[in-house]
């Protein structure tokens, strides 16, 4: 049963329309005035057009097997040695020309964290080139970016990475794959397999003529007239430039001075460059490209549009703000209450409450963002939350020290910095600042910092055994536990577990230790000493005192 102002969740709809017969379409919170926001800016997203367009090629694969020295040597510039700790952090797109034909290339990061990012990233894209180690095979992220490509529906080529290594066996890959849909040419499959070496160019041109076949076959059309419209692949906060957002036009042609609307952010395009930072007056169909002229930071994987006119587009984007910022209220409504910063929600696991953990998250890039939120949601357990009391793109500002302040919130950099400001700001509020530049220590960080604040496991560890042999009582002090100390050792302030015939009668401490006239702090092995106990007396010859510590075992994930 459920009241009148009883709020029901999508299934119990989806149930109780069933029950009457109805049809019931759920959407997200403004889906429909987003339909209604698109006729405003009079986009028809019917595909149409006849003139040949360059193929969108996204490269995909597990970490490390490639994929990012692949595109340094189709377009002879060095990323890697940029990137922290030789991961590719954040989308790149890249163009390059092969016999008069240009092929726009998207880099999608290879860490787990970024299946977000690499989803995306097919869904602009015509063909997949899954990058895979010939000494290493089919691994889990290749099976992640298997199953984006498909979702995607477009042609998945591979190429069989690292043929230069001593254990390459590209047989066996191309087995792994067969297991996994993906059959060979060479197996009578429709899948195009290309062995190479990113490490010395071996295969590369023959990889670029395949995806140049793909491309043929596939019959890319697009229409380069009219406004244009396409797919913010990444988008970020310049201190000299301000916003910038990474795009690829997916159909019509981009121009210097057009208004534009990315999501919530809208501005007048007020340049423009190419992915080698050559600047442009205009770009078409398929083109990829840094628009700088943005109100502010659009969310990557958004459409933007070429508004009809700036009305128009502060307009659309003022109302998308509006949907958003209420879906965000929504999301984080009905929280378990007041957080706590890292050092003290442990005191609330403790008191058997629900503890939560706050955090204010910047990022320098939305794709990173998005990504990180991503892999922290997954560390959540049943009595340790997180509630994102705000997430943003830019460096860390004395706004978000404030709030995290206000919130007991601890803030979590990655890739970016407090400034000066902030720095004094986090140091007089007592505020947590955590940064971060790989996401593999970020995520390991949060995760152990998590288990340490669950309630901890323990196990006992025997130290030492020692038998009674006679009870001598004393005036003033009770009975006193006549022992030889036969394992281990016996120390002063030890807990103890009173056993008699094998069965526990009495768990407690040792309240004094004595060797002969003598109070020791420890007893070894085969002496013979005095035990007080701090609340016992029920002593008898051949019991056994065993003493014993608490060892904490680490919680896993």
């Amino acid at each position: 049963m459920v009241t009148a102002t009883q709020s029901l969740n999508d299934d119990m709809i989806e149930l109780f329309a069933a029950e009457l017969g109805a049809e019931v379409r759920i959407t997200e919170p403004g889906a429909e005035q987003e339909e209604e926001l698109l006729r405003a800016l009079e986009v028809d997203l019917a595909e149409g057009g006849q003139h040949i367009r360059p193929p969108v090629v996204t490269v995909m694969g597990h970490v490390d097997h490639g994929k990012t020295l692949l595109l340094d040597r189709i377009r002879s510039a060095n990323v890697v040695e940029g990137e922290a700790g030789g991961i590719t952090q954040h989308i790149g797109a890249y163009q390059t020309m092969r016999g008069g034909h240009p092929i726009t290339f998207i880099d999608t990061p290879g860490h787990e964290a970024f299946t977000a990012m690499r989803a995306r990233g097919a869904q602009a894209t015509d063909v997949v080139v899954l990058v895979v180690a010939a000494d290493d095979g089919v691994m889990p992220q290749t099976v992640e970016a298997i199953d984006h490509a498909r979702a995607a529906d477009v042609p998945i080529i591979v190429a069989i990475n690292k043929m230069d290594r001593p254990g390459a066996d590209p047989d066996r890959v191309r087995a792994q794959l067969s297991e996994r849909g993906l059959v060979p040419e060479t197996y009578g499959g429709e899948v195009i397999t290309v062995p190479m070496s990113a490490m010395t160019g071996d295969g590369i041109d023959e990889l670029l003529d395949q995806i140049l076949l793909v491309a043929e076959l596939e019959e890319l059309t697009a229409d380069p007239t009219g406004r244009a419209v396409g797919i913010v692949l990444e988008a970020h906060l310049d201190r000299g430039r301000g916003p910038v957002a990474t795009v690829v036009v997916q159909r019509g042609t981009l121009s210097v001075g057009e208004p534009m609307v990315a999501g919530a952010a809208w501005g007048r395009v007020r340049a423009m460059t190419d992915d080698r930072g050559n600047p442009l007056t205009e770009a078409g169909p398929s083109a990829p490209v840094q628009v700088l002229g943005l109100g502010e930071v659009a969310r990557a994987g958004d459409m933007f549009v070429v508004a009809p006119d700036e009305k128009t587009a502060g307009k659309v984007a003022e109302t998308r703000e509006h949907w958003q910022r209420q879906a965000s209220l929504a999301g984080t409504a009905g929280g378990s209450g007041g957080g706590a910063k890292l050092e003290d929600i442990f005191k609330q696991v403790q008191a058997g409450e629900t503890a939560t953990l706050n955090l204010v998250l910047k990022a320098d890039v939305h794709g990173s963002l998005e990504a990180v939120t991503d892999s922290l949601r997954k560390l959540e357990r049943d009595d340790v939350k997180l509630t994102f009391v705000s997430r943003g793109v830019g460096g860390i500002n004395e706004n978000d020290v404030q709030l995290a302040a206000a919130s007991e919130a601890t803030i979590i950099g990655f890739n970016v910095r407090p400034d000066r400001n902030a720095r004094q700001a986090a140091e007089a509020e007592n505020v947590e600042v955590r940064l971060y530049e790989i996401i593999y220590d970020l995520i390991s960080d949060v995760q152990n910092a998590m288990v340490g604040l669950l309630e901890p496991e323990f196990e006992e560890i025997v130290v030492g055994e020692a038998q009674v042999r006679q009870v001598f009582r004393i005036s003033g002090v009770g009975p006193v536990a006549g022992c030889v100390v036969e394992h281990g050792n016996v120390r002063s302030g030890a807990k103890v577990r009173f056993l008699r015939d094998g069965t526990i009668i009495w768990k407690g401490s040792i309240s004094s230790l004595r060797h002969f006239q003598d109070d020791v702090a420890e007893v070894s092995a085969g002496m013979e000493c005095g035990i007080g106990l701090s609340d016992f007396s029920d002593l008898k010859e051949g019991d056994v005192i065993e003493t014993y510590t608490e060892r904490e075992i680490a919680r896993v994930a």
